[in-house]
């Protein structure tokens, strides 16, 4: 098999970034894996629900993004993998995996993902998805409240304890590292773009 591309897209939370991605996930079905980020949160066992509740997950140091490089490395080298699931609910990592196959196209999704040097370097595609913070934190709370069984109440102050000052002190400064910086996840320009580009990586295996 050719070797893989591997695109990193990265954004605030609620910017519009899983949009993009499964946009294209869909356009092009197994032909494209995706990874995310958030299945590479530490592994919060034997910590009580209420302290976890209260971590800070958006720091890089919540992620073992040292495992995810070591997964990505091994997808290049035409391995399979067993990428970890995480669970929202209970804010921690249950003890499944997901197996993944390498395919000539790979997409990895994540606030932060753009973030660790050693990862961001892994990257032939580099987009950041941004968009307004009020619209960012109106589709976080729906999101939550409808995906993840979460209240009103604990999103804000998640929101204005971690979310908030971890964006701009590590998601948005990633934005000057993008190769292509889109304002939403459903513009179609620049959905179009990447469409084309991505039949033309693999048009040509």
């Amino acid at each position: 098999m050719a070797e893989c591309i591997m695109i990193g897209i990265a954004g605030g939370s609620g910017s519009g970034k899983s949009t993009f991605t499964n946009r294209l996930k869909k356009e092009f079905g197994d032909q494209v894996t995706v990874i995310y980020h958030d299945n590479y949160y530490k592994s919060n066992d034997g910590v009580p629900f209420e302290i976890r509740m209260k971590e800070n997950y958006d720091h890089p140091d919540a992620f073992e993004t040292d495992l995810l490089i070591r997964h990505l490395k091994a997808l290049r080298r035409g391995e399979t993998i067993q990428c970890p699931v995480y669970d929202y609910a209970q804010h921690n990592r249950t003890d499944r995996t997901i197996e993944l196959k390498p395919s000539r196209i790979i997409i990895v999704e994540g606030i932060l993902v753009l973030e660790n040097p050693e990862l961001r370097s892994l990257f032939d595609i580099k987009i950041y998805v941004e968009a307004d913070a009020d619209e960012r934190i109106i589709r976080r709370i729906i999101r939550d409240v409808k995906e993840r069984g979460r209240h009103v109440e604990d999103i804000s102050e998640q929101y204005l304890t971690t979310v908030k000052p971890m964006h701009y002190l590590y998601v948005e400064p990633t934005k000057a590292m993008a190769d292509i910086v889109i304002n939403s996840g459903m513009n179609d320009v620049a959905f179009d773009l990447m469409k084309t580009k991505i039949q033309s990586l693999l048009n040509q295996q």
